[in-house]
């Protein structure tokens, strides 16, 4: 696992605003302090399961695949504990059929997990999959410990990285969609109590012996179901906001390019690259939840819009999905999709095929994509090779060092929409505005200049070529057959 750095605060003179490093200096600076007590009494579920991670033990169950896959899964698990502030002692793997339905490992496995938590001093158990709650209560109950699912770390990270007051809500929603299900007593005070008729004996109770008819546990169940409606409410709001802001591009006839891909694989360094956009950067997992949208240029002068999306993972908490819908549907949205690659990962082909099976989840596997492979200036010459048979159509850059981005903005051009009407004009010197807005919304063909005016040879869209129908060039003919 890597070793723990030490953080070292960075002038303000120093920060570079381009790379977002006022943001990342601020994340920096409030990592958790380790060696602080976890232990809560007399809590619910919700509070409890409200991760605070130190010390943790990764186990994770082999049902398929190789080895290599096994390994690289529980790696991608280490990384996200340490994104949400944990330090890894240790990390197992039990080559199952599939995951017991009691333990999730096996029986015998669960008494070796202890003597590892017992000897390393860890106070958590993270294992790389979904459990049941009676998976987590049983796994508790015998390693002493708490213990959370690679579901519960991932909701964690999002609520630490969400800035916006949008992507809060739906983080919000997220933890407390797989929470609910997973409520419970925690501790002997809030087992479940009934109230009862008084007739009878039995379950039903009697007199003397009734319960006050709704527990704290069912009282909590009500809350959380209530908030949950009302961040529907709030992220629907939201949602509609955020369909304005489209429809208006679209009315516009902006061209949209989404970049998507797997979590850390150098999204938000290509946007900085693309668009100076100074966008968070960090050598961390979701370190990107709030999508950042900026307009770029064509060399021959169109303008279309370049969004920086969430990064995809391997088994994404479809909680996560649903509660980002909105924030996804951008991509779904999109004219072209970047989907970028990490070309120095161990196993590049299933992040494709994670983040494949997302945009699948979102309807946005319809859309044109471009594969681009970032991260080659890390990567091996034999890893390339391989990658380039595989994909041929694929671009390969490094954002770091900017090798293979003018090719990628070139290739980006060419993958454009185009303007389906082909029209060609004659403008009053005195509709300058509407000269610069066939250059900004139109592909420009060609340009020239007469004493009527300036003749432009232009694709545009139905919307705009019906309104240039007055400053048709019913001359053009004439002077070509002349």
């Amino acid at each position: 696992m890597r070793d723990q750095e030490t953080y070292v605060p960075i002038p303000d003179d120093e920060l570079d605003t381009t790379t977002g490093e006022y943001e990342l200096s601020e994340r920096q600076a409030l990592r958790r302090v380790p060696g602080l007590s976890t232990e809560l009494t007399d809590v619910t579920e919700v509070e409890y399961r409200q991760l605070r991670l130190e010390r943790v033990v990764l186990v994770g169950v082999w049902t398929e695949g190789t080895q290599a896959d096994a390994e690289n899964s529980l790696t991608e698990l280490a990384a996200l504990a340490e994104t949400a502030g944990s330090q890894v002692l240790e990390g197992l793997i039990q080559r199952r059929n599939r995951p017991d339905p009691a333990t999730y490992i096996g029986r015998g496995k669960v008494d070796d997990l202890g003597a590892v938590v017992l000897s390393a001093g860890a106070d958590t158990v993270i294992c790389d999959g979904e459990l049941s709650p009676s998976q987590l209560r049983n796994l508790e109950q015998r390693t002493k410990v708490k213990v959370v699912d690679r579901t519960a770390l991932i909701l964690d990270i999002f609520a630490q990285h969400a800035k916006s007051k949008e992507g809060r809500a739906q983080v919000e929603l997220a933890q407390l969609e797989y929470l609910l299900p997973r409520l419970r007593g925690w501790g002997e005070t809030l087992s479940r109590q009934t109230g009862g008729s008084g007739r009878g004996g039995g379950a039903g109770g009697g007199v003397g012996v009734r319960g006050p008819g709704e527990t704290k546990l069912e009282t909590d169940r009500r809350r959380i179901r209530h908030r949950i409606s009302r961040l529907r409410r709030e992220i629907k709001a939201m949602r509609k906001v955020r369909e304005t802001k489209r429809a208006r591009r679209t009315r516009n006839a902006v061209p949209a390019v989404a970049i998507a891909g797997y979590t850390n694989a150098g999204k938000s360094s290509l946007l900085n690259r693309l668009t100076g956009a100074g966008v968070l950067v960090e050598d961390a997992l979701f370190a990107t939840l709030d999508p950042t949208t900026r307009r770029s240029t064509t060399s021959d002068g169109r303008v279309y819009t370049l969004s920086d999306t969430v990064g995809f993972v391997r088994h994404l908490p479809h909680q996560i999905v649903e509660a980002f819908r909105s924030t996804l549907e951008e991509v779904a949205e999109a004219d072209l999709v970047v989907h970028v690659v990490d070309g120095a990962h161990p196993d590049p082909e299933e992040q494709v095929r994670a983040v494949r099976e997302v945009l699948g989840e979102v309807g946005a596997d319809r859309l044109p994509e471009l594969l681009v492979v970032n991260k080659i200036d890390a990567a091996d010459e034999e890893t390339l090779l391989r990658l380039k048979r595989l994909w041929p159509e694929a671009v390969f850059v490094s954002a770091h060092s900017g090798r293979g981005l003018d090719d990628l903005r070139e290739t980006i051009e060419r993958r454009l929409p185009r303007p389906a009407v082909e029209v060609r004009v004659v403008l009053p010197y005195d509709r300058g505005d509407l000269v610069a807005r066939l250059h900004r919304q139109g592909e420009v063909l060609s340009t020239a200049h007469l004493p009527e005016g300036t003749m432009l040879h232009v694709r545009v869209n139905e919307a705009l070529a019906a309104e240039l129908a007055p400053y048709h060039d019913t001359a053009q003919a004439v002077r070509t057959a002349g």
